[in-house]
Order: C-alpha cells, then structure tokens, then sequence
C-alpha cells in the first residue's frame, strides 16, 4: 500500500510540474511594433496591420507595449471603438505608463488604440486574433514576413514627421529594450521550479 500511495504522489507532483513547464514553454512575449514600439507610425495603420500579420497570438502570450509615458497610452476597446477611433465602451482602464505588458486571457478578437490627440487617427492602432491554444493557431502566409523588416526600418528615422508625437522617435530605442517581459515570463518558470522541488522533497520523505 505504501509504495502505491508514494507511487501516486511522484505521479501527481510530475504532472503539475510538466503541465508549468508545458505553460512556460507556451508563453510568446510579442513586442507591439518590434523596433518602433507603440507610436504614430509613418505608415499609417497598415504598419500594425503588417505587424500583426506575421504573428501568433495565443491565450497566455503578453503584448508589451513600448512607449513614454505621457506621449502615448494604451486603450483597449471594442470593434466598433476601434473603427471609429473612440474611447467609448471601453474595456478595461486606460494605460498611461510605459512601457506596459498585457497577458492575453482570452481568445477571440482584440482592439487596441492610443487615445491621446489623433495619434489612433493617424495608425496607431491594433487589432489581433488571439486563438484558445498555440496548436489552433492556422500557419502564416510566407507572403507577410519579408515586407516586416522593411516597415520597422523605415519608420524609426522618419518616425519624427508627425508633429504630434515627436519625442517618441529619439526615445524609442531606450525603450525596446526587452527587459519588461522576462518577470513575467520568469514566474512561471519560478513556479514550476517550486513544483519540481516539491517533487524532490516529497520523494526524500516517502524513500
């Protein structure tokens, strides 16, 4: 009996374990625009429209938002909202500190805006399809992915033209730097760490 319940013990604590690691594994941090961050792009909304093309979005990735706090905010709101660049019917509060991190709870579309002047007006903007698991995710065309070099390149010195968001460009390499997304990220591997531990205790104590 004893060595069938240590049996059931190891079994369990291994699969909470696999199933943290499995989640840590699944994880996508997507940075919103790559290297122009979250900004008035150049190339009007079509630049995010491209971004988003070339990715996959799935239930427990993080959209990390770069951009200074006090330019620009982040908004998400419904389609509607977002068509006619609106702050009504909103979900959720308004983000006015940069650079953010949001975790994608749930599948289905999502609409994105900066409210401040007429910066969702001039393209910055996003819409994403966020599927329930990575596996329903359908493959990306081979069309989309060379044309995103191309915008993240050109926006970045000529990102300084729109006269409504011109400190973003000289800041916005400080702020790509990737370090808001690894704590996020790094938690679950924290907790799966906790587990496996866990395991190792549970298996000194019952040999």
């Amino acid at each position: 009996m004893d060595q069938k319940f240590t049996s059931i013990v190891v079994i369990f604590f291994g699969v909470i374990a696999t199933v943290f690691l499995q989640f840590t594994e699944a994880q996508t941090v997507h940075v919103v625009g790559d290297s122009i961050g979250w900004t008035v792009p150049t190339g009007g909304a079509s630049t995010y429209q491209t971004w988003a093309a070339s990715k996959q979005f799935a239930v427990g990735d993080i959209l990390s938002f770069n951009f200074v706090t006090n330019a620009h905010d982040v908004l998400q709101v419904p389609k509607e909202s977002y068509d006619s660049c609106s702050s009504s019917n909103h979900i959720g509060d308004t983000i006015t500190i940069g650079p953010v991190n949001i975790t994608l709870s749930t599948a289905g579309a999502h609409y994105y805006i900066c409210t401040l002047g007429r910066h969702c007006h001039s393209g910055q903007k996003l819409s994403i399809t966020v599927s329930s698991s990575p596996s329903d995710i359908p493959p990306t065309s081979t069309s989309t992915p060379p044309s995103t070099p191309t915008n993240p390149a050109t926006p970045s010195p000529t990102s300084g033209t729109p006269a409504d968001c011109t400190p973003t460009p000289a800041s916005s390499p400080a702020l790509t730097p990737r370090t808001v997304s690894p704590p996020n990220s790094s938690s679950s591997s924290v907790f799966a760490s906790l587990f496996i531990s866990l395991l190792s205790i549970a298996m000194g104590f019952l040999f």
